[in-house]
């Protein structure tokens, strides 16, 4: 009969050899082939190889979706800034309407660029009649929102229709005020505390702004205080 424990003791002790031969000889040494310490030494093994995946498995690259794009609303323009041709940011006006009217070939209300000048407005209506005067007309002033361009009418001022001095203490005929943004230096000297001087001042800063939006921007010309303004405020008009 074969002796089953020796047989068995003798695939134990061969493979305690195999095993050995293939074992560092630190670990030979530490844990001596011990089935206890083999079975230890496996475990530590065993977690370090798990803790190791994990690690890798945490620091992977994942996909990731891009934010989405938030677009803000466009402010709504009010009426005002509308018909000046303002931006929706209530920036600078980007457009002007002006009247042409008098000997032009297609006289109405045009909307040009901001910037435009007297010429271009000409142009815009069609060109001059044959035969109009354009003798006072300055040709090259910029135009400025909600005024008149008059060619060839008998009586216009230069530049457009403001109203001439009058009985009134400088404002124009039957109490008209007088307009800021078509007026002559003479038409300004006949306003009361306004004299030449003064007066050219108020054109200047005219022509350098691009002209008055409103009554109380003549409060930043020179000259001009709190007392004077308020003299001049029911006479006159952007």
């Amino acid at each position: 009969m074969v002796d089953v424990p020796a047989v068995v003791g003798a695939g134990e002790r061969r493979w305690r050899a195999a095993v050995r031969e293939r074992l560092p000889v630190w670990v030979q040494t530490r844990c001596g082939l011990e089935p206890r310490s083999l079975a230890a030494l496996a475990v530590v093994l065993g977690v370090a190889a798990c803790a190791a995946g994990g690690f890798f498995w945490a620091g992977r690259p994942e996909p990731v979706r891009a934010p989405e794009l938030v677009r803000v609303a466009p402010v709504a323009a009010s009426p005002a800034s509308a018909a000046a041709g303002a931006g929706p940011e209530g920036g600078a006006p980007t457009k002007v309407v002006v009247d042409v009217g008098g000997k032009v070939r297609r006289p109405g209300v045009l909307t040009l660029p901001a910037g435009s000048r007297v010429a271009d407005a000409l142009r815009a209506a069609g060109g001059v009649r044959e035969g109009a005067d354009l003798t006072g007309l300055n040709r090259a002033r910029v135009l400025f929102d909600g005024e008149q361009v008059l060619v060839g009418v008998p009586g216009a001022p230069p530049g457009g229709p403001g109203p001439g001095p009058g009985p009134g203490g400088g404002a124009g005929g039957d109490g008209v005020p007088l307009s800021l943004n078509t007026a002559t230096v003479e038409q300004f000297d006949g306003l009361p505390g306004v004299g030449p001087v003064l007066a050219r001042r108020i054109v200047d800063h005219r022509t350098e702004h691009g002209g008055f939006r409103a009554v109380e921007e003549l409060r930043e010309v020179d000259g001009i205080g709190e007392r004077r303004f308020a003299d001049l405020q029911p006479l006159v008009r952007p």
